[in-house]
């Protein structure tokens, strides 16, 4: 038996193949106009502008744009505190607040003191509290876990996990009522939780 015998190049017409089936054909079409790249020629390089605009091109600003901003350039420190909120009223929008985290106002007039001050001012009554539960009786720690499971719906694994983690929020964003309620019914089964 010749070696590779088994191996036969069988070729079928495409006619008696099923219909759906169709051979993929590798041909490539003949380009009257394709001419081969020069291996010497070094490739093109192409500059980038610094600053991508999806826009596109813009017109330049007219004559008036260009002496209002001449003329806005030209005014003195003070004046020019006074344009945004005299566009803001002329224009009416709307006033936008400063944004504050945790009591340091990180708008940039004053810096963090009067930015304090101003959070003190301004300061609204909380309404969503969190209680946290800071320690327990090792004795007392089953009392604990059925409580926390009472009022968080949690299995007894669940329960018994965040009870294990002190401390930590055991319900979060509750009324002032219901946080001090939960707090009395931990404090009853021999836990210490505060309302935060």
């Amino acid at each position: 038996m010749k070696p590779f015998a088994f191996f036969r190049v069988v070729r079928v017409s495409a006619q008696l193949l099923p219909k759906p089936f169709k051979p993929s054909l590798q041909c490539r079409p003949f380009h009257h106009d394709f001419v081969p790249r020069d291996p010497k020629t070094k490739p093109k390089r192409y500059k980038y502008p610094a600053v991508y605009d999806p826009y596109g091109p813009r017109p330049p600003p007219s004559d008036k744009i260009v002496q209002l901003a001449d003329c806005i350039a030209a005014l003195s420190p003070e004046e020019l505190k006074q344009i945004g909120p005299t566009l803001r009223d002329r224009l009416r929008h709307p006033k936008m607040q400063p944004i504050s985290s945790d009591g340091l106002d990180l708008g940039l007039q004053g810096g963090p003191s009067a930015g304090s001050a101003k959070a003190e001012e301004k300061k609204v009554e909380k309404t969503a509290f969190d209680v946290k539960l800071e320690k327990f009786d090792a004795a007392a720690k089953i009392k604990v876990i059925k409580e926390v499971r009472a009022f968080t719906n949690l299995g007894l694994k669940e329960a018994k996990d965040l009870v294990e983690k002190v401390p930590v929020l055991v319900k979060q964003g509750v009324t002032k009522e219901e946080a001090n309620d939960i707090i009395e019914k931990i404090k009853g089964a021999g836990g210490v939780a505060v309302m935060e």
